[in-house]
């Protein structure tokens, strides 16, 4: 199936492991021309060359005047015409442990990144006539995670973010939508120190039992692998979505018991 992405620019955010790396990856087998980015220069040269992606740009999305210089920088390539905001980070703590520092810290990254690169990106797409925003939200946006209350309040806003952005830009045929993952397999979840440690350590489990314990706790049975997140995004970037936007697509293996 053609995709239609064949020459377009795409910038993906975050994307030197992961989710990130594998819709890079995706978007680039389909002859999109690639900008990835990250904080780490020798990990975005590492994903340009793994990827096949076109550039890559070393980055703190977290500074205010970042995504700017982002996009600025995409457009070298040519008019963006789909922008995936994946940056984030996310933790375990409990409510009471959260100071003001670390729910800014967090919203800075996991939301303002987004409210940014969505701004500089809209000016060239109303230009052009369109393009494709996809937001890498969680299931933790539609159902809070009491383990990560910061996270969960970030992602909850990148959904309104996501329906605010289409509503907004439709007529400029803009599509805008979100993805919200559950638990998957990448360095989030299975570095070390990530959360499946975090979370032995909080509950005196072992790491295999936490990862045995999450598993069982999606209908499916297992992780999700950062490809089929990325095939879903993949997807909302291409013209084959071109009737969807303000969607929220759960891609988490049946967990959030909700149709919307």
């Amino acid at each position: 199936m053609d995709l239609g992405l064949r020459g377009r620019v795409c910038v993906v955010t975050g994307s030197t492991s992961g989710i990130g790396f594998e819709t890079a990856r995706l978007l680039a087998a389909e002859g999109a021309r690639v900008v990835v980015c990250g904080r780490d220069a020798a990990r975005v040269e590492q994903a340009v060359s793994e990827s096949g992606a076109a550039l890559g740009h070393v980055c703190d999305l977290a500074e205010p005047g970042a995504p700017d210089r982002l996009i600025g920088e995409a457009a070298k390539l040519g008019p963006v015409e789909a922008l995936v905001n994946n940056v984030g980070v996310a933790y375990q703590a409990a409510f009471d442990e959260l100071g003001d520092g670390e729910w800014e810290s967090m919203w800075q990254l996991n939301v303002m990144s987004y409210v940014r690169a969505i701004r500089a990106v809209v000016p060239g797409m109303r230009e052009r006539g369109g393009g494709a925003i996809v937001n890498v939200a969680s299931t933790a946006g539609k159902r809070p995670s009491t383990g990560m209350p910061n996270y969960s309040v970030t992602k909850a806003a990148v959904l309104s973010l996501s329906r605010l952005v289409a509503d907004l830009y439709a007529r400029d045929r803009i599509r805008c939508n979100a993805v919200a993952p559950g638990p998957t397999g990448t360095e989030a979840w299975l570095g070390e120190g990530g959360l499946a440690d975090q979370q032995a350590a909080r509950t005196g489990k072992t790491r295999a039992e936490v990862l045995a314990a999450v598993a069982s706790g999606r209908p499916l049975g297992r992780l999700a692998e950062p490809a089929e997140i990325a095939a879903v995004v993949t997807f909302l970037c291409s013209d084959r979505a071109g009737y969807v936007t303000g969607a929220a697509w759960s891609v988490d293996g049946g967990t959030v018991p909700i149709i919307v």
